[in-house]
């Protein structure tokens, strides 16, 4: 019985302590709190061991890990168990998914495996940098690499792009060759003069100061056929460098370029605006349609990671393991038309005084050219501009009158030198008096006096439907900023017969005024339309028919302010005939400071001329029209 018992015992022991053996964690759960700790950046809790059986601390695996992130290091790392272990021997393997968050949300997810090995009754990870990524050893980091998108063109209508690859020169300079740096700037400021640059350099020594004496420090980037004109005065100079590039431009400098805007290098400002889509060298739109829809431009960059391993030779292997294509970007198409807008730019080329022109196409209201001077790529004012139309308004007012059976083109309306509305005294430019002359002769001479009398005839509600009828004030959306015009009410009689002329609370834009030239050449109004993809959600709707017997008296008018009224200067321009109004804006109480505008059409294209303090009409807006329709013709 004894030796039964003892047996029994034995035998109780051996189950009790085969049990015990069977009973170790499996290699998943170790797994598991080696993921964990991975997460949480605490791997004290599992053992580990170099996969060539060394002994190695959870800290050095920990640090080993984070060099290879390379630049991985702040991008969101998911972890987890793919499966169930595998085991042969005493190593078991298992699988595990890694679920990176890349720049721009990029998602790289791929599998790996851990092994781990058994000693006794516990498992310890075989460290080794494939855990991190299959292909990584010992010393490499994983890298980020972007790969750029396409940048897609602003297209004219045929699809042909406005902008395109040019040759450019970056002129700058360099600390450590500088001898005499006011010399230097004194030599570059008169170089740049002559090419018509200004370059403004007056923060130079601070920006030298505080560079490292190797470093470029840009002044400007020259399109490479300007920057021949000067480059044998500034290549010689002591600190001068140069670097040569390609760059997305416009046919010309001045090419639309307050419409378009420019293409150039991410600003500090762009990069703090948009850290999560741009980076240092992405080119970006800056101002106009550029800057508008960058985005749709711009395109998606793809990214790429690589393996960063250096090559016996000491350079660096970039051995890439996985890539997220760019897409491209999307062209934007707009109705600019090359010839009309070089011919716009041209015009305004001499003119010192801030200037606008803007050119429509008659017969679907299609923005032809939208120029500016002398900064091409200064304010918008062709678009944008809010003053007052001077008595360009007069096209308005005279087509109100018309229409309203107020007067007939060969009705007699006195223009005396002043006329008197309620106690304010109204006069003619240079105190002109033309005394009883027919309503055409009014308008080809522009009276102010004659429209001020006529006025009470008009009426507020005259005033406005003749704006309403041309366009002033309407709803439509060019795809980025324009101004329509707002109309006075006309809500005293004083109130009435300045706008009646173009003065008082009306104020226009250039395009605006276009726009309504283009109304009356047509015979009803169209609104003007630039962008055609993407198309805005709002273009316009056309109005009625205008009064074609009102309409074809006023178009007889206007020919006669070119044959024999105040813009005679532009009878003998080539091509069709030239229809047209001038205009002299007051835009300052108490000033003889004055906007000089020419409204006008040949052809199909109708166009607005708007030079600020520049005078009469007929001393700065028609010398530019006279160029730019002989430009047009040539």
């Amino acid at each position: 019985m004894r030796r039964y018992r003892a047996g029994l015992a034995a035998l109780l022991l051996l189950t009790v302590g085969g049990l015990t053996g069977c009973s170790a964690d499996p290699p998943e759960d170790t797994v598991k709190a080696f993921l964990d700790g991975w997460r949480n950046g605490n791997l004290n809790e599992v053992g580990f061991v170099t996969a060539s059986g060394g002994k190695i601390s959870a800290d050095d695996v920990l640090t080993g890990i984070r060099e290879l992130y390379g630049d991985l290091s702040q991008q969101p790392l998911e972890l987890s168990v793919a499966g169930d272990s595998k085991t042969s021997g005493d190593v078991a393997s298992t699988p595990i998914t890694l679920k990176w968050t890349l720049p721009g949300g990029v998602n790289w997810s791929y599998p790996s495996t851990v092994r781990a090995t058994k000693a006794g009754d516990d498992w310890s990870v075989i460290w080794e940098p494939a855990v991190l990524q299959p292909e990584l050893a010992a010393g490499d980091k994983l890298r980020l690499r972007r790969v750029a998108p396409q940048r897609a063109a602003i297209q004219d209508a045929d699809g042909k792009a406005l902008f395109g690859p040019q040759p450019v020169v970056v002129v700058g300079v360099t600390p450590q060759e500088i001898k005499n740096l006011p010399q230097l700037q004194k030599d570059l400021a008169a170089s740049f003069q002559k090419i018509d640059v200004d370059v403004d350099m007056s923060d130079l020594k601070a920006r030298v100061d505080a560079a490292d004496p190797g470093a470029f420090i840009d002044l400007i980037t020259l399109r490479r056929p300007v920057y021949l004109k000067i480059r044998p005065e500034v290549r010689p100079l002591d600190g001068t460098v140069f670097r040569e590039e390609t760059r997305q431009l416009a046919p010309t400098r001045e090419f639309a370029r307050a419409l378009l805007g420019t293409v150039d290098a991410a600003t500090k400002e762009d990069l703090g605006a948009r850290p999560d889509t741009l980076a240092t060298g992405d080119m970006v739109g800056h101002g106009g349609l550029q800057q508008k829809y960058d985005t749709v431009l711009r395109g998606t960059p793809g990214l790429s990671v690589v393996i960063s391993r250096e090559a016996a030779d000491g350079e660096a292997e970039q051995a890439p393991i996985f890539t997220s294509d760019p897409v491209d970007g999307k062209p934007v198409k707009v109705t600019l038309d090359t010839a009309t807008q070089n011919a716009a730019d041209q015009a305004l080329a001499a003119e010192k005084q801030p200037s606008s022109l803007v050119a429509i196409r008659v017969s679907d209201g299609a923005v032809l050219a939208a120029a500016n001077g002398p900064d091409a790529g200064g304010v918008n004012t062709a678009l944008t501009g809010q003053v007052p139309p001077g008595s360009t308004f007069k096209m308005i007012s005279a087509y109100g009158l018309l229409a309203g059976g107020a007067v007939k083109a060969d009705t007699v309306v006195d223009c005396p030198k002043t006329y008197n509305v309620d106690g304010r005294e109204f006069k003619n430019s240079h105190d002109e008096a033309l005394g009883k002359v027919q309503f055409h002769v009014d308008f080809a001479k522009s009276c102010n006096t004659a429209f001020a009398a006529l006025s009470s005839k008009l009426g507020s509600a005259g005033l406005q439907q003749a704006s309403t009828a041309l366009g002033l004030g309407s709803t439509w959306d060019l795809g980025i900023e324009a101004y329509a015009g707002q109309v006075s009410d006309g809500g005293t009689a004083t109130e009435l017969a300045a706008a009646t002329f173009g003065q008082g609370s009306t104020t226009v834009s250039p395009i605006a005024m276009a726009a309504a030239t283009a109304a009356v050449a047509k015979g009803q109004f169209q609104p003007p339309k630039l962008l055609l993809d993407p198309a805005p959600a709002n273009t316009g709707t056309p109005g009625p028919a205008l009064d074609q017997t009102a309409v074809g008296a006023l178009r007889d008018m206007m020919r006669e302010v070119i044959t024999g009224g105040t813009a005679t200067a532009l009878r003998t321009v080539p091509g069709k005939p030239v229809f047209g109004k001038t205009g002299t804006a007051e835009f300052q109480t108490g000033s003889e400071a004055t906007h000089s505008w020419f409204i006008g059409y040949q052809g199909d294209v109708a166009f607005a001329v708007m030079v600020q303090n520049g005078g009469a009409g007929s001393e700065a807006a028609v010398p530019i029209a006279k160029r730019f329709l002989t430009n047009l013709n040539k």
